[in-house]
């Protein structure tokens, strides 16, 4: 029987861009692959798994680079990238757009504004749509119009069939729909390599938008009326808080709203009430201009950090408060912070057991946040986070999927609470011999998890 071959953009440690394309977001974690095949079709990605199970070399699958624990690489492998099969077809009549899993956010928002159309999802604009969508996906629509993964009615996979082979299947809510269900806050690479998804899109024109910053001093204050106002507002609103370390002296609330300036500033009463806000910002503009506004530069370029995450299911008491203030008081550096977004709204329409994306009744999802320069900070940040983590447990739950913690021994609970189980029934079906693997990623039942 005839080998395949590896088609599409293939890169190896002797091609002078090979150290652009084998790092991702997060450099503490290095990994050098044994090559990197840049997938143009389906085909590439077909031919490209085919290679890997026949030539029996370990590979991963990658598309935004923005897996935080670096599972989308692995050392002397292949590394299957799809971030170059990036188009967007949208059906304005239809209401959908068929979004190839390349594609990067900036991207998907720029092309669907074209339309006057938007999907819920993320604000880091490199962020691949295809990792960001089935884990969950929360971002400044969320409220409205829920998770990303809410908003998918259909994925195409390349699967790992028998004897080697591979082969290309849909699924959607009739077609596969256990794997559909799966795909919805399981998490990406468990079960296959999705090559595209399609989506409901929302007819989106202008917005209204706001930011505003405190001291430190108002640390206790603003977050007690931030977290008993924003899961409970309007959910037309949807806000985030991030907590930055005492060096830095800075709370800061943003939040989009979908509808006009004045109501927002009745909305934002309670916000601006509480402390002595020291700059605030309130504008009306195209939904568009809200990419770059939300997008933190800093966050797409490749550095050290750590991160981790938990959710929160009803206000903090005082004590969790004074918690997190404590340890930001003595975080590692000024990169240190806690970030949170409010959830409710729309997300809260569906169960727990619905999709796969298990933590729908949580008000708050909450992450950790360092970045270091030098490798003999590296422990100390580590420490830092994971110490935080442990110490706020008695008041949160879970982690996000797509926020992973290598250090989450009870990862599967962890992720996906109640569903877990389910989700080891899908991969025994779609994928029994384990052929996606990475840490933390979804047994069958006939592995063992630790």
């Amino acid at each position: 029987m005839e080998k395949t071959k590896l088609t599409g953009r293939i890169v190896t440690p002797n091609d002078s861009d090979y150290e652009q394309a084998r790092i991702n977001l997060n450099l503490s974690i290095p990994k050098f692959p044994r090559v990197i095949v840049f997938c143009q079709n389906v085909q590439d990605v077909v031919n490209a798994l085919k290679w890997a199970r026949e030539n029996r070399v370990p590979f991963r699958l990658r598309s935004g680079r923005h897996s935080f624990e670096n599972f989308s690489l692995v050392n002397r492998g292949l590394i299957i990238d799809v971030s170059e099969m990036n188009q967007i077809i949208c059906n304005r009549q239809s209401l959908t757009a068929k979004i190839e899993a390349g594609a990067g956010l900036g991207k998907v928002y720029q092309e669907l504004w074209k339309y006057g159309v938007t999907i819920p999802a993320g604000t880091s604009v490199n962020t691949g749509i295809v990792g960001l969508t089935l884990g969950g996906g929360i971002g400044l629509l969320t409220r409205l119009f829920g998770l990303t993964c809410d908003n998918l009615l259909e994925l195409e996979m390349v699967k790992a069939s028998s004897n080697r082979d591979a082969e290309v299947i849909k699924a959607n809510k009739y077609e596969n729909s256990d794997l559909f269900w799966a795909s919805r806050g399981g998490g990406g690479g468990n079960f296959g390599i999705v090559t595209s998804l399609t989506f409901r899109v929302h007819p989106i024109s202008d917005v209204s938008i706001f930011s505003i910053t405190w001291g430190w001093e108002d640390f206790e204050e603003v977050f007690n009326v931030w977290q008993n106002w924003a899961p409970f507002a309007n959910k037309r609103l949807t806000s985030t808080i991030e907590l930055r370390a005492k060096e830095v002296n800075r709370i800061e609330v943003l939040g989009e709203f979908v509808g006009p300036i004045a109501k927002l500033k009745q909305l934002i009463q309670p916000l601006l009430k509480a402390g002595s806000p020291v700059h605030q910002r309130i504008k009306e503009v195209p939904y568009i201009d809200t990419v770059q506004f939300f997008d933190s530069p800093s966050g797409d370029r490749p550095t050290n950090f750590k991160r981790s995450g938990s959710f929160i299911e009803e206000p903090l008491p005082r004590e969790a408060i004074l918690k997190m203030k404590q340890f930001l008081a003595r975080a590692p550096n000024e990169n240190a912070a806690i970030w949170h977004q409010s959830l409710g709204g729309a997300v809260g329409r569906l169960g727990p057991k619905d999709t796969a994306y298990y933590y729908r009744e949580a008000i708050i999802a909450q992450e950790y946040i360092s970045s270091w320069n030098s490798t003999s900070e590296e422990r100390q940040n580590i420490h830092w986070i994971e110490s935080l983590r442990r110490g706020l447990s008695q008041n949160t739950m879970g982690d996000y999927v797509n926020w992973p913690d290598i250090y989450i021994k009870e990862w599967p609970n962890a992720y996906y609470g109640e569903n877990a189980n389910q989700l080891r029934k899908v991969k025994t079906v779609y994928d029994p011999y384990n052929v996606f693997t990475f840490p933390q990623s979804i047994p069958p039942f006939n592995k063992r998890i630790f």
